[in-house]
């Protein structure tokens, strides 16, 4: 899940991108609306983080924006103000959740994951290929037989793009756009680099399926035999 937190108090915005990607998450972290209203311009998130006291503005009167931009974002507005009439506030303008700091990074995390699976198609919760399987809630990857395969978090990303693909071409910048915040440095072969070893770890754990080059395009993940 690619996360976009505007929040302009740095430290606290540093500490929440720090422990949310621990649990596999990828966020671009910005300190304004105008920045925020750029960022999403990309349509590469899957959820919005809203801080309301901002720079530029109220966060509440952002969310109509944000609609207009990417309809349908899963948004949770992040702030200090906890009283009702500020919480009904926020939920009336759109907001599908709102956190009041200061934050449980669990609780957090269990809100994201909650809004991001409120479309109205049921979400995948797991996948299977080969003897490969994918928890998408915990990211816990398992061979049939075997303890839980241990990979690096943007390796996991990378698979978690492609299982949910299965069978199906996932283009170079899709996968990039899964795993790489905005600000990240990339090098070229970073991407390569990757899932090279996890091609090396999925054989040697035996999971009868396979990453392979569509030339020019991308990758796609199938299964062997």
């Amino acid at each position: 899940m690619r996360v976009l937190l505007v929040e302009d108090d740095l430290p606290l915005s540093q500490a929440l991108r720090t422990a949310l990607e621990r649990h596999g998450l990828v966020i671009d972290a910005v300190h304004s609306l105008a920045t925020a209203d750029s960022a999403l311009r990309l349509g590469v998130h899957d959820a919005l983080l809203l801080d309301r006291a901002l720079p530029d503005g109220d966060g509440v009167d952002f969310i109509a924006a944000a609609r207009a931009i990417t309809p349908g974002l899963p948004i949770i507005l992040l702030t200090a103000r906890g009283e009702v009439l500020d919480r009904v506030e926020g939920l009336n303008v759109g907001a599908d959740d709102y956190v009041v700091k200061p934050v449980a990074v669990d609780e957090l995390l269990a809100r994201l994951r909650a809004v991001a699976r409120r479309p109205a198609t049921p979400a995948l919760t797991q996948a299977t290929i080969g003897r490969l399987s994918f928890d998408f809630n915990t990211q816990e990857v398992r061979v049939a037989g075997g303890e839980p395969l241990r990979l690096q978090r943007r390796q996991l990303l990378i698979l978690e793009a492609l299982i949910y693909r299965q069978g199906r071409t996932v283009r170079r910048e899709a996968l990039r756009e899964a795993v790489y915040g905005i600000d990240d440095d990339i090098q070229s072969n970073a991407l390569d680099a990757h899932i090279s070893k996890m091609r090396k770890a999925l054989e040697e754990a035996r999971a009868d399926v396979e990453i392979a080059v569509v030339r020019g395009v991308g990758y796609l993940l199938r299964a062997l035999g």
